[in-house]
């Protein structure tokens, strides 16, 4: 108890000395993503532009003697202390960084990285698996790096979300902050997400530096890339970690990736959303081994390797108007007609992954002709931009009609991806307080408006 005693007087003031920094150095930076999308990301630089060059750290390495699959999923292969950075800046706030053990897209061991940070105020009862959105075909943009420093316009996301996670330390959550893409940037391949959010809950009670246990209550925290996390940790769970299932009080999400081959249709041709959609397919691409490079036009293959490496920064609003005809030869056009591609969107759809057993709270924007996606397919309809909220729809609904009673859904007609964040957050707070308090979960269940179709994709023959 000696060792914790310290650690808490250490942080006495740590929470409000990390937001105080958080605050004043990304103020700025964050004032213009929230002022308006295409503004601020259509000076970006180029893909793979850095503000600073780093070399890859050996600590994300396993080097060890023995096969990485001998080791169950969470252990933990190697571990160490820093201070935590913002935009490269280091604070008064300790984080404990794990090397731990997960199970890739494919089912085949992995090792990835993932943060602790405690709360001045904890007794180790109570933590938050707060899920990045740095949204990045880079692994050097995952949220670990920049919590232990490095500096590149990819991994600024994680900096600016540092002004999210300062308010639950101040709350008293102990937070985990795992690397959700793993240690290849997965990009948009949801089951990957889901292994390396559990397993990063694993490893994170698996060492005494971090003060949490086995009685430990986890509630997770996610919006837009880390939803897909979120939710796919909450689906996989019962199943792939049921011994993390029984910790879990609840999860929150908003502006949630449900059927991806939805949104490629949503965002096609769109203002700044659309550069999604190669990042996307680069990912699911490099998560099952999928070559696409046969299927791209000349200007399909400039635009992948453009953002081969490149983060959210360097994809919105730098392809204003391209649609998913000029990426592909002609045949192509329907990407179903493509059969690898058809079989890996149909294994990121949650549609087709098992229902949560825990409570849920869902928030979902729905105005996204404000973020310049005008698009309404039949069958899939509008959105806040990017995530199409029939979709979501769906989702919670068919939570419901399969068991879990407990989901609450939100959808706010007036707001687009990027302004739905900052009135979700503080309700989505709100909600996990409620939860570790041990308050009955509401339930919008009865009351959801109807969605689209999340069945599989089908094969399309090529012309």
């Amino acid at each position: 108890m000696t060792h914790f005693t310290h650690w808490g007087v250490m942080n006495r003031r740590a929470a409000g000395l990390l937001a105080t920094a958080v605050i004043t150095t990304t103020l700025t930076a964050l004032t213009a993503l929230t002022a308006g999308t295409a503004s601020a990301v259509t000076a970006a630089p180029t893909a793979g532009a850095r503000m600073n060059t780093s070399t890859s750290d050996p600590f994300y390495r396993y080097d060890g003697s023995k096969p990485l699959s001998s080791y169950k999923p969470g252990d933990v292969l190697k571990k160490r202390t820093l201070d935590y950075h913002v935009v490269g800046i280091p604070t008064p706030v300790k984080a404990i960084q794990m090397l731990y053990r997960s199970t890739d897209a494919q089912g085949r061991p992995s090792a990835n990285v993932t943060t602790v940070v405690r709360s001045h105020h904890s007794d180790g009862s109570k933590a938050v698996s707060y899920q990045s959105f740095y949204d990045s075909l880079d692994p050097e943009h995952g949220p670990s790096r920049a919590i232990a420093g490095d500096v590149s316009l990819g991994g600024l996301l994680p900096a600016f979300e540092a002004v999210v996670m300062a308010p639950l330390l101040a709350k008293g959550y102990d937070l985990v902050i795992p690397d959700t893409e793993g240690q290849t940037a997965e990009f948009a391949a949801g089951p990957a997400y889901g292994t390396n959010t559990l397993d990063s809950i694993r490893a994170s009670i698996r060492i005494e530096e971090t003060g949490l246990h086995s009685g430990t209550e986890f509630g997770l925290f996610g919006y837009s890339g880390g939803s897909i996390a979120t939710n796919w940790a909450v689906a996989l769970a019962p199943e792939y970690a049921p011994d993390v299932n029984r910790q879990l009080v609840g999860f929150a999400e908003g502006g949630l990736l449900v059927a991806p081959a939805h949104n490629l249709k949503y965002v096609d041709g769109a203002a700044v959303w659309n550069g999604v959609v190669p990042m996307a397919v680069v990912g699911i691409a490099r998560a099952y081994d999928i070559d696409i490079e046969p299927y791209l036009s000349e200007k399909g293959r400039k635009v992948f390797k453009e953002l081969e490496h490149g983060s959210i920064i360097d994809a919105l609003g730098h392809y204003p108007g391209m649609t998913w005809k000029e990426l592909v030869k002609p045949g192509y056009e329907d990407p179903n007609s493509i059969p690898a591609f058809t079989e890996a969107v149909n294994k990121v759809n949650l549609g087709q992954a098992a229902t949560p057993t825990v409570p849920g709270f869902i928030g979902q924007g729905n105005a996204g002709v404000l973020e310049g996606t005008f698009n309404k397919v039949p069958g899939i309809g509008t959105g806040d931009g990017v995530m199409v909220a029939g979709d979501v729809r769906a989702l919670a609904r068919q939570y419901c009609a399969t068991g879990n009673g407990s989901i609450k859904y939100e959808q706010y007609n007036l707001l687009s991806h990027v302004s739905s964040m900052p009135y979700w957050t503080p309700r989505a707070m709100a909600w996990l307080d409620d939860r570790f308090a041990g308050e009955t979960a509401p339930s919008s269940c009865g009351r959801i408006p109807a969605g689209n179709s999340l069945e599989p994709e089908r094969p399309a023959v090529a012309d």
